[in-house]
């Protein structure tokens, strides 16, 4: 008999028991076959893509067109086949085949004998093959994992007799239809900033266990940290004690008269904080469940970044037979913490402070509201296998390098996986987690609702003692479906389209987090009015809101899209509410993102490649013979270059090429400052706004999205932007286009009051001091104080008035605003001292009278910083980076990038190697600084 640690099987909770044998299916050789005649190598885990990418049977899936190129593979059935050794077939032996991830529609055989069919990526399956192995012939048998085409497969389904259907556009269409069908990452299918590869294969570990008489193996378990009382979507007592419930899911069966003991280890002191028994247990043999009562202030309290240390502990579960015998333990890392979303009525008190009326929509954590900033988490990539924990590091450092706290994990790609919350856990990124469906209505037969319910409960269980985890939503977008089926429906209709729609996301995904945990919040769908009521004595605790709003108050969160760029810096335009989820706009990659993906000779704005990899169009699908509809989302990038800035007219084609990429990075991230400063200023309005995460964080491919980091790391324009505006103490002028009027606030989302200073003023494009009546509130210094989580009106100007009266020529000046303040960081004593600068152009810098500000460069060695001078004049937009290349050998963040320069100022910058090739000596040679006036150069 070979006894395997379970210790070394990560994936499956760090379990330290040991079973009689088990076999790590990645070890196996595997043969994948399928197409043509095609037989390649395979591996475990993987994508039939990838397989055949290694055996150079397709060339790179992400390179030119090969989106469309390569929709034979998933059009395609495909076998992964693998002789299993060293399994053993001696005495009284149980034997499972345990996959955590199949991708989608698998047929398993083994000896020839079929197992099982699957029908869920998300899904965790285990099989007993006993009988099946005792009559092998051989000791080593065969294991067949056959996989049907995911888009044939739902096709399929959708066409079935009888089946639902919706209106258009409750199912948006990319590239493969009918993906509601399936229980399949979403995306896969196609979406507005990614390809449509709907890949198939063993996508995450697959395991073969044996176990003898008595034994058990540890599949999944569920830690909770509660205060006692608290339950879902409820603030509780920060004042209570501890509760904690363990629960672990077994293959085997756990005897009867079983017990669960606990211990608890500090990870900073490496010292026991805790042990004891778990009472109250129950035992269904292949779940054991207990709890206990921990102490109210016994433990360190596990905070966000920004907001206080990430303290994280060690919880060993042991199951105990009767005897005492330790069957089998589980070690979960995690922290105390709590996390509610609030959604309570606001208080008369509140609205006598200033508060609309209406309900709160904002998160708190360990009972103190705080600000959310942060951005929306796409699949990091089309193929997840390939995804490592250092891509994910490197992400969520840049994350928190740019100021953000929240990252919100979008629905209809995949469930994070554990090595995703670990490293949120340890970098302090509160993970606003969603159930994997978007933007359509989902069927509600039996069978479909089950699966869903076993993955939920799955998911659930598998990360909820993640401190990170923020909350659990339904869904994408799901109840702004229902609001626009409230304008296209019958009566009829639409109350079964409600009907279906609570059926899945409150009947079924509802309890799955209820019956599961007590720590967590729960939304059905992303954006949401909230709840009308909540009463846990009913079976469904919660009745949705809907529609059903009264004038004058605010409900909900945000979601924003608005693609006529004329309005992109209209304040009216913007949406008032609680929280913005989602917002944004697209742009194309750095011309180095570009020569990773396509050849030299399409590097132009409107070759076909470049436009066909564009899938922001209109709706309907895109394919290489409906060319004319890819050209929407180019059409919209163009004309808001044109409108707001200087448009390049370069000779040099690549230079052109690379001047309009970075200038529709320009218009991104000054669109995004625009709406980002709004809502943080929001924070001191009527609509007590408490969050903002933009669309989106990162690029899953090269092309042009909404991202602000690249597929390889490099940040845009954007990412640099958000890492100024989400600093804790902002200045933000905004501009209110219909009246011509200018406020300018001061915002803070620290916890105690702020107090500082800011000089207002007007400079001119050549580098002068434009000096005017300080007494109209025009210019001069400002002293403030700020609330803590608050924001304070510093200045009102007519520009309008200002602009056409003789005192200023909109076109010669840009407004900037210099703010020093002095506070507290949240769990601190220290006194910090903030600074910020921020600006406003009273004219498009299309149309400014932009003068070249003469800006050099260099290298200080000796505080390895670069040194950037504006000689002549104003610089904006300020932009450092390296030169184009050929080679993408290294990969800098800039501390600052796309900042404002005035004229003989010196600033410098400190940097980051984000990522390189181990030979990077004398890239700082190739560091040059720009500005949006250089656009304007031939």
């Amino acid at each position: 008999m070979i006894r395997v640690p379970l210790a070394a099987l990560v994936c499956l909770a760090a379990s330290t028991a040991a079973a009689v044998n088990v076999v790590d299916l990645s070890d196996a050789t595997w043969t994948l076959t399928g197409g043509d005649a095609i037989s390649v190598p395979g591996k475990v885990p993987s994508h039939v893509h990838l397989d055949l990418l290694a055996s150079q049977v397709i060339e790179d899936p992400y390179f030119g067109l090969n989106d469309f190129n390569l929709r034979w593979v998933a059009l395609a059935n495909w076998s992964y086949t693998a002789q299993l050794s060293g399994l053993s077939t001696e005495g009284d032996i149980s034997t499972y085949l345990l996959f955590n991830g199949l991708d989608t529609f698998a047929d398993i055989q083994l000896c020839s004998q079929p197992v099982a069919s699957t029908n869920n990526q998300f899904r965790q399956y285990f099989f007993d093959v006993t009988d099946i192995l005792s009559g092998c012939d051989t000791t080593s048998p065969e294991l067949k994992v056959v996989f049907g085409s995911a888009p044939a497969i739902a096709e399929d389904i959708a066409n079935q007799p009888g089946q639902e259907t919706w209106p258009w556009p409750v199912e948006i269409l990319f590239e493969f239809p009918n993906r509601q069908f399936i229980r399949k990452e979403q995306s896969d299918f196609g979406w507005d900033w990614g390809p449509a590869f709907a890949p198939a294969g063993i996508w995450q570990k697959a395991w073969a266990l044996q176990l003898g008489r008595g034994e058990v193996f540890v599949r999944n378990s569920l830690l909770d940290l509660y205060r006692e009382g608290q339950l879902n979507n409820l603030l509780p007592d920060q004042t209570a004690n501890w509760m904690l419930n363990a629960s672990v899911d077994v293959i085997g069966t756990v005897p009867e008269g079983a017990s669960l003991t606990f211990r608890i280890v500090d990870l900073e002191t490496q010292e026991e904080a805790g042990s004891g028994s778990l009472v109250n247990i129950t035992n269904d043999g292949d779940v054991i469940t207990g709890s206990s009562t921990l102490g109210a202030g016994d433990y360190k309290l596990w905070w966000p970044t920004g907001l206080g240390p990430q303290s994280l502990y060690n919880i060993t579960i042991d199951i105990v037979s009767e005897s005492g015998e330790v069957l089998t333990s589980v070690t979960k890392r995690t922290g105390f913490r709590t996390i509610v979303l609030n959604m309570d009525v606001v208080s008369d008190e509140e609205i006598s402070k200033g508060v609309a009326p209406g309900n709160h929509w904002h998160f708190e954590i360990n009972g103190q509201p705080f600000y959310a900033k942060g951005s929306n988490f796409i699949p990091p990539d089309a193929f997840w296998p390939r995804v490592t924990p250092a891509k994910i590091r490197q992400l969520f450092s840049s994350a928190v390098a740019a100021n953000q706290n929240m990252l919100r994990v979008w629905s209809s790609g995949a469930y994070s996986p554990d090595f995703m919350y670990d490293i949120a856990d340890e970098m302090g990124i509160l993970l606003w987690s969603e159930f994997e469906y978007g933007d359509a209505l989902y069927p509600v037969d039996p069978e479909f609702l089950e699966n869903s319910r076993l993955e939920a409960v799955y998911q659930v269980r598998r990360v909820n003692h993640h401190p990170s985890l923020a909350l659990w939503a339904g869904g994408n977008e799901l109840e702004l479906i229902i609001s626009f089926l409230a304008t296209v429906a019958d009566p009829d209709t639409f109350n079964r389209y409600v009907s279906e729609y609570e059926t899945l996301f409150l009947d079924t995904l509802l309890p799955a987090v209820y019956g599961n945990s007590r720590s967590i919040s729960y939304i059905p769908s992303s954006t949401t009015n909230g709840y009308l009521s909540i009463n846990f004595s009913n079976p469904i605790p919660v009745v949705p809101r809907y529609s059903n709003v009264t004038p004058g108050s605010i409900y909900g969160d945000t979601d924003h899209y608005n693609y006529d760029p004329s309005q992109a810096f209209s304040l009216s335009s913007y949406p008032v509410g609680r929280f913005a989820d989602e917002f944004g706009f697209h742009s194309m990659p750095s011309i180095n993102s570009w020569r990773q993906a396509v050849a030299e000779e399409d590097l132009s704005f409107n070759s076909s490649t470049v436009v066909l990899r564009n899938h922001h169009y209109p709706p309907g699908g895109l394919n290489t013979t409906n060319f004319s509809n890819a050209s929407k989302g180019m059409g919209e990038m163009t004309v808001a270059v044109e409108l707001y800035y200087p448009a390049p007219h370069k000779a040099d084609p690549a230079a052109n090429f690379s001047a309009w990429c970075h200038a529709t990075q320009v218009f991104q991230a000054d669109f995004y400052k625009s709406q980002i400063q709004f809502y943080r200023a929001g924070s001191g309005r009527p609509e007590r706004q408490l969050g903002s995460l933009y669309w989106q964080l990162e690029d899953i491919w090269q092309a042009p999205t909404w991202a602000g980091i690249e597929y390889d790391g490099r940040w845009k324009v954007l990412h640099n932007v958000a890492k100024d505006i989400y600093q804790s103490v902002i200045v933000a002028p905004q501009w209110n286009e219909t009246s011509g009027i200018l406020q300018v606030y001061a915002v803070s989302d620290l916890w105690d009051e702020v107090q500082g200073k800011a000089s207002l003023g007007w400079v001119g494009w050549d580098g002068t001091i434009v000096s005017l009546d300080a007494a109209d509130g025009e210019s001069g210094d400002v002293d403030f104080t700020i609330g803590p989580l608050n924001a304070t009106l510093l200045a009102t100007l007519n520009i309008t008035e200002l602009t056409s009266s003789a005192s200023l020529n909109a076109a010669d000046v840009v407004f900037v605003a210099n703010l020093t303040a002095s506070g507290k960081m949240p769990n601190t004593e220290a006194t910090k001292t903030f600074t910020h600068t921020n600006w406003f152009t009273p004219t498009p810098l299309s149309t400014a009278a932009l003068v070249d500000p003469k800006l050099s460069i260099t290298h200080d060695s000796d505080t390895n910083e670069f040194v950037v001078t504006a000689e002549e004049g104003t610089s904006i937009w300020t932009w450092v980076s390296l030169e184009d290349s050929d080679a993408d050998e290294v990969i800098v963040a800039f501390d600052e990038n796309g900042f404002l320069l005035k004229k003989g100022e010196e600033r410098r910058i400190g940097y980051s190697i984000l990522s390189d090739s181990g030979d990077v000596a004398g890239w700082e040679d190739r560091v040059g600084v720009s500005s949006i006036w250089d656009n304007s150069l031939p």
